[in-house]
């Protein structure tokens, strides 16, 4: 966490209603964003000083959200940023990381418990929104509204992966109907393992296998195709790309990163990121820790949603093959 120098106002406990922010050191164009957009939406900016370790920080304490520039990926600073991850989760507060594509699935392996949302080269809209929905996230507080196209757009991600959530739990609930109390919808316990035989028939044929991977990844390609007559905005949708990426890498049994998920989201990376997080928190993507390196993880399907692909897959049929 790179230092620069503050001159902001440290709160006084209890000091009316007004919602914090508290900013630890960062690189100037990180800190002249903050102070714009917390200003933006109608919160109170106070500073902290990380020194040795964040979470010896006093001011960050009296605020509601706390924002973080993680530049480098650094032991130091990973430390540190793991250990305020903890903290941050068990006081309820909220927490913002800037940082850059190198330090990326670094910083995203020490942010596993306070539910952190990850900012990567943010536009002023794309902060904005993250800030706001921080900040609504902090009991009994008031945050000012979004404007315009940033409140559309949060709505709109919100609605679709709740769509999407929605659709797989109802194609669950009927396929268990279906079948009754014979057969269960089970997954690997690994999404990385082959799935193991099962002499059960009726378990078998409540879950289809995944598809050749060969197929998904065909798909893909053809649908990158668009973007070189049409341009990457008009045919955007992060949630199935991310799906597609992630149903072939299970069928694979690779493993995925936060940064490779985020180009294959065909999104800008904050608005990826920003994806990937509701779509964790939806259920349909979960994350992995690294066994052999417990500060890295990935991203993979959930074993719900990975049915449903295979389900989607199932009903194509060889027709698939041919069609797209």
């Amino acid at each position: 966490m790179e230092h620069t120098d503050f001159n902001y106002v440290m709160p006084e406990s209890g000091k009316g209603e007004q919602q914090s922010v508290a900013v630890g050191p960062a690189r100037p164009n990180v800190r002249a964003q903050v102070y714009a957009d917390v200003q933006v939406v109608g919160a109170r900016l106070v500073a902290f000083d990380p020194g040795s370790c964040a979470v010896d920080a006093s001011g960050w304490a009296l605020a509601d959200v706390i924002v973080l520039d993680c530049p480098r990926a650094d032991a130091r600073t990973l430390a540190a940023l793991a250990q305020l991850d903890m903290v941050v989760a068990e006081a309820g507060k909220q927490l913002l990381v800037w940082t850059t594509t190198d330090a990326l699935d670094a910083v995203f392996g020490c942010l596993d418990q306070s539910g952190a949302q990850i900012l990567l080269d943010p536009t002023p809209g794309e902060h904005v929104i993250a800030l706001s929905v921080a900040l609504a996230k902090v009991p009994a507080m008031r945050v000012c509204e979004l404007t315009g196209d940033d409140r559309l757009t949060l709505l709109q991600m919100s609605e679709q992966v709740a769509r999407i959530a929605a659709r797989l739990d109802s194609l669950s609930a009927g396929k268990l109907l279906q079948t009754s109390s014979v057969a269960r919808l089970e997954s690997p316990s690994d999404p990385f393992k082959p799935e193991t035989p099962q002499n059960d028939r009726a378990h078998r044929i409540s879950r289809p296998a995944l598809p050749d991977p060969r197929l998904v990844r065909q798909i893909i390609a053809m649908r990158k195709q668009r973007f070189r007559y049409f341009g990457d905005d008009l045919f955007a949708d992060p949630a199935w790309d991310i799906l597609l990426d992630l149903t072939a890498a299970r069928a694979e049994h690779k493993r995925v990163s936060v940064t490779s998920l985020c180009i294959a989201s065909n999104v800008p990376p904050t608005t990826a990121l920003r994806w990937i997080a509701q779509m964790t928190e939806a259920g349909l993507l979960v994350r992995v820790q690294d066994d052999a390196d417990r500060r890295r993880a990935f991203i993979a399907i959930s074993d719900r949603a990975a049915d449903a692909m295979a389900r989607y897959f199932a009903e194509l049929g060889k027709a698939a093959a041919t069609v797209i």
